[in-house]
């Protein structure tokens, strides 16, 4: 069966090229809701309603398991719709920014063992509002992490100046926004970029941090976890190609995908 990856637009798709680097034989189902986007503006109840209409789509299009390649659902909706609304039987949801902190605390989800000291003592998340506003990240982390002390910021504006493909304006921001945590944090240990579209602008991140700053960005890591996953779980293994859905104007859509994925794909409207 293929694996579905869902996103609220288009910064989803770094995660996908990604999980099709290192699952080069897989089947995947890409949907974006940009008809609908953006999610991190939106209220919890919104992205909530959103998020399960569109997972429910992909289950339909015969995915049992679906990646949720969107921060601001998976820390706004992710937990609720695992604990109340999943139908029973085989079918899973999993989230981008779980494999994030099983990789900067250095344990599995799965333990429920208390705090440890890691070695972390200072995190900063660049994230949309809704993430930030979530508190969901450094909940997680300081379930698993003793001390540590998690920084976020809420980079307005940027991921419009990435879709318009501006690079100034993208350098301008980027710089804004890291002076703005800087200012609050001078010297975070690891910086986590939490939205799926910053990847794109990773080397302007990396460039107006301090440079002994971690860099962490959520395409490899979570590829490596996906799969992990799938040794585990190999029922949801399918040889197959990509189908990629759009609930928005296909033509704009497949035009602005180019850059993310880097060539031309042919895109469905649901």
């Amino acid at each position: 069966m293929p694996i579905g990856v869902f996103d609220s637009g288009l910064g989803g798709l770094t995660i996908l090229r990604s999980l099709q680097r290192r699952l080069p034989d897989q089947a995947f189902v890409y949907l974006g809701d940009n008809a609908n986007t953006p999610y991190g503006t939106r209220d919890a109840y919104d992205v909530f309603d959103l998020t399960t209409k569109s997972v429910q789509t992909l289950f339909d299009k015969g995915c049992e398991l679906v990646i949720i390649a969107c921060n601001t659902a998976s820390a706004s909706a992710l937990h609720r719709m695992q604990v109340s609304w999943l139908p029973e039987g085989h079918k899973r949801v999993l989230g981008v920014f779980v494999p994030m902190i099983e990789n900067l605390t250095r344990r599995d989800w799965g333990d429920n063992a208390p705090p440890t000291h890691t070695g972390l003592e200072n995190v900063a998340v660049f994230a949309t509002q809704s993430t930030i506003e979530s508190a969901a990240f450094p909940r997680e982390m300081k379930f698993r992490a003793r001390d540590v002390n998690v920084v976020g910021h809420a980079c307005d504006g940027l991921v419009d100046a990435i879709e318009s493909g501006d690079r100034a304006l993208s350098m301008a921001l980027v710089e804004q926004h890291v002076s703005a945590l800087l200012s609050r944090l001078p010297k975070p240990q690891a910086a986590v970029l939490g939205c799926t579209h910053y990847p794109i602008v990773e080397s302007m991140f990396r460039a107006a941090l301090p440079e002994g700053t971690k860099l962490l960005s959520q395409p490899a890591i979570v590829a490596e976890a996906t799969s992990d996953y799938l040794k585990r779980h190999p029922r949801y293994k399918e040889v197959g190609d990509t189908a990629y859905y759009t609930t928005g104007a296909v033509e704009k859509v497949g035009r602005m995908a180019e850059m993310f994925l880097g060539q031309m794909v042919n895109w469905q409207k649901v």
